[in-house]
């Protein structure tokens, strides 16, 4: 990044879990925020996803490109693949909405992922020779913990894709700011559903994750100047949901 600097911020939401890293990639204003912090010491369920989604609105963020490690729940999904979600399914019992006080947000969720956001990731993912795939469900899951065998298989019999932690509520939240939003899902292992395939380690996950973080940021680098800033389709959502007050 160009001319980066730290700027740290507070939000009605409270602090999002780490300073804002605020410079440009080509022309581009970006800002890069940590999700677990620094040092990766707060766990999914402790994560201030409001702060965090309404600190980068606060910034003029129109679009959120969201990176996350996950367990491939098919075979085809090999670790170190990429994948580009367009669908999840809810397993968290975190708040989703910012308006959970006076109002109530009736907000559109039959496609969650930007479609436009994902194509320019996979097509450039295409033109990069990296392993991925263009669509995929995400179940996300509360953690810290990871799956029992039985819990794996459910969610294979539900058609998830991948696992993780993260997503929701993100994926939520940054409709209801009107901020489209996409995730590069990296494969980093089979959960525990594999019959020949160890289950699931935190060593395992940061081993695939190291292997494949060169890959990501090249990605990153060269989708980013490709978007189309004026071109924010999640922002009319809002203008058409039912919203209520008192």
């Amino acid at each position: 990044m160009k001319g980066a600097k730290e700027a740290a911020v507070s939000t009605r939401f409270g602090n999002p879990t780490s300073p804002l890293t605020i410079g440009k990639i080509g022309n581009v204003d970006v800002v890069v925020l940590s999700r677990h912090g620094k040092n990766h010491t707060i766990s999914p369920s402790n994560v201030n996803y409001r702060g965090n989604m309404w600190a980068l609105k606060e910034q003029g963020c129109t679009h959120i490109i969201a990176t996350t490690a996950c367990g491939s729940l098919r075979e085809k999904i090999k670790p170190g693949h990429l994948i580009f979600c367009d669908q999840f399914i809810d397993r968290t019992r975190r708040s989703s909405t910012f308006y959970d006080i006076d109002k109530v947000c009736h907000i559109p969720m039959a496609e969650p992922f930007c479609p436009k956001l994902r194509g320019i990731l996979a097509e450039t993912a295409k033109k990069m020779n990296l392993k991925h795939h263009k669509k995929g469900t995400v179940v996300t899951i509360e953690g810290p913990r990871f799956s029992t065998k039985a819990e794996s298989n459910l969610f294979r019999q539900w058609n998830c894709d991948v696992i993780n932690m993260s997503t929701v509520p993100e994926v939520v939240l940054a409709r209801e700011a009107g901020i489209c939003y996409a995730t590069i899902a990296m494969s980093t292992d089979y959960d525990c559903w594999h019959k020949t395939e160890k289950p699931v380690t935190i060593d395992m996950i940061l081993k695939i994750m190291h292997q494949n973080a060169e890959s990501v940021k090249k990605l990153l680098l060269a989708a980013i100047p490709k978007i189309n800033y004026n071109d924010c389709r999640c922002k009319e959502d809002i203008k058409t949901s039912i919203i209520g007050g008192n």
